[in-house]
């Protein structure tokens, strides 16, 4: 509450909260500005699962369902920023250097990421239009077949994918831009609350597809898929559940995201002058979800694709094609059990990879010796090491436990309710949370920053 009222005192403060939601405005209204040549109708069908479409559609506010010149939204830079991050663990020497060059080597990491993000948005908008174009033979506009074709007297394909590619690489520099925006004038790091506000946007749609369901389709938009206790008490009690275990697994989520196991850690004494200072003591947190949401997007991606290609893939009609049709649908679909427990797995690995990449243990060991620090009763040097290395894993069990847990929860509500229009748990709660944890830490610094009153009155 304190806090609250020091934020509604601080003007600048309220300026920055105002331009950020400004800008969200803006990237609201943009993902209504349909990509030229495109019949985005012809996509809904798509995007009836929870798969890798349905995480990349949420991240970018439904743009990629509207197939908006901003389709694509921030993943590109996203995406690239990880790849500059993996490239920079000993892969390529001269990104390393750069990471230790400080504020310069920072700036040219940077600029190799956008560049980077903006050659990844031109491939994947060219891709994405193929694999669409392939599956739906109705995704242009009238006439666009005719003209790249001309009665299969020329073939210009090419460069309609070409202008699309431009125009939707475009609009993910358009991101990057409005990112940078909030990132200077705005609230928190601007990626990141882009991408929470695009799952916020598609917030609303979730909430009317359960009213629609459970409680009244006036308009008809769901058809017979509908609960068969529409509108009866039964239809209101399972759409408050519903609502319910949402609240439920975001609290828990924001418990989770919070805990941390803390490594005691004492300094040695000091010379100040011609005594010595008492010993002070601090610790070393490590949290228990340090890779975050990245194991749960790369698990998805990696499990979706093969889908995806196959999905393309033209098998025929005999008995051996249907039965490697249905094997390979066992194994990557989320809903069975085969890919349900694969899906398992990648989290745990993935889980595992990303957390000992963000925490070194022996970089750790090495900067703690360089500030005579030590953790009580473990030696300097190479017991330290193995000493975080070993609560590192044990932390990291529990990490990934709980990952696989919160993305399993749209997977298990959508068997049990029989729908997937109640996406309880799984990537977009992960992320909102976190950003939205690290947004008020920096509101709350910012705010005690301004009311400091100094040592003298």
């Amino acid at each position: 509450m304190e806090t609250l009222k020091r934020i509604l005192k601080n003007k600048d403060i309220l300026k920055r909260i105002g331009f950020t939601l400004l800008i969200f405005f803006v990237f609201k209204l943009l993902t209504y500005v349909t990509m030229p040549l495109i019949d985005a109708s012809s996509l809904t069908s798509l995007f009836e699962n929870s798969g890798f479409l349905g995480i990349v559609n949420s991240i970018s506010g439904d743009a990629l369902r509207n197939y908006s010149i901003i389709a694509l939204g921030i993943s590109p830079y996203i995406t690239a920023s990880i790849v500059v991050q993996l490239l920079q663990m000993d892969i390529i020497p001269v990104l390393k250097e750069w990471g230790e060059e400080g504020e310069i080597g920072k700036a040219k990491i940077n600029r190799l990421t956008r560049y980077l993000a903006i050659a990844l948005a031109f491939v994947q908008a060219i891709a994405m239009t193929f694999a669409f174009h392939s599956s739906q033979t109705s995704l242009f506009e009238s006439g666009v077949l005719d003209w790249a074709t001309q009665g299969g007297t020329r073939n210009l394909w090419f460069l309609v994918y070409i202008y699309i590619a431009i125009v939707l690489t475009g609009g993910t520099a358009l991101m990057m831009w409005l990112a940078d925006q909030i990132t200077l004038k705005g609230i928190g790091n601007g990626a990141s609350m882009l991408i929470v506000g695009g799952i916020i946007i598609s917030f609303p749609g979730t909430i009317a597809s359960l009213v629609q369901y459970y409680i009244a389709d006036p308009k008809g938009l769901l058809g017979t898929g509908v609960y068969i206790g529409q509108g009866e008490w039964n239809g209101y009690l399972l759409f408050a559940v519903s609502i319910l275990m949402f609240i439920i697994v975001l609290v828990g989520i924001t418990y989770m995201q919070e805990a941390a196991r803390k490594i005691p850690i004492q300094y040695a004494n000091r010379p100040a002058g011609s005594r010595f200072t008492g010993r002070s003591e601090s610790n070393l947190p490590i949290k228990l979800n340090t890779a975050n949401v990245i194991p749960v997007i790369f698990a998805s991606i990696l499990l979706s694709l093969p889908n995806t290609i196959f999905s393309y893939i033209n098998w025929g009609t005999s008995s051996a094609a249907n039965s490697a049709r249905n094997w390979l649908g066992q194994i990557f679909a989320y809903d069975q059990p085969i890919g349900f427990f694969i899906y398992i797995v990648l989290v745990f690995i993935f889980t595992f990879f990303y957390s000992f990449i963000l925490i070194k243990p022996e970089q750790m060991a090495e900067n703690l010796q360089k500030q005579n620090a030590y953790i009580p009763g473990v030696r300097p040097g190479l017991e330290t090491e193995t000493y975080i290395t070993k609560t590192l894993f044990r932390v990291t069990i529990v990490g990934a436990l709980y990952l696989v847990v919160i993305a399993s929860l749209p997977i298990i509500t959508s068997m049990i309710l029989g729908h997937s229009y109640a996406q309880i748990g799984g990537t977009s709660l992960l992320i909102i949370v976190g950003v939205a944890l690290e947004t008020a830490k920096q509101i709350e610094t910012d705010t005690q920053e301004k009311t400091y009153a100094g040592f003298m009155r």
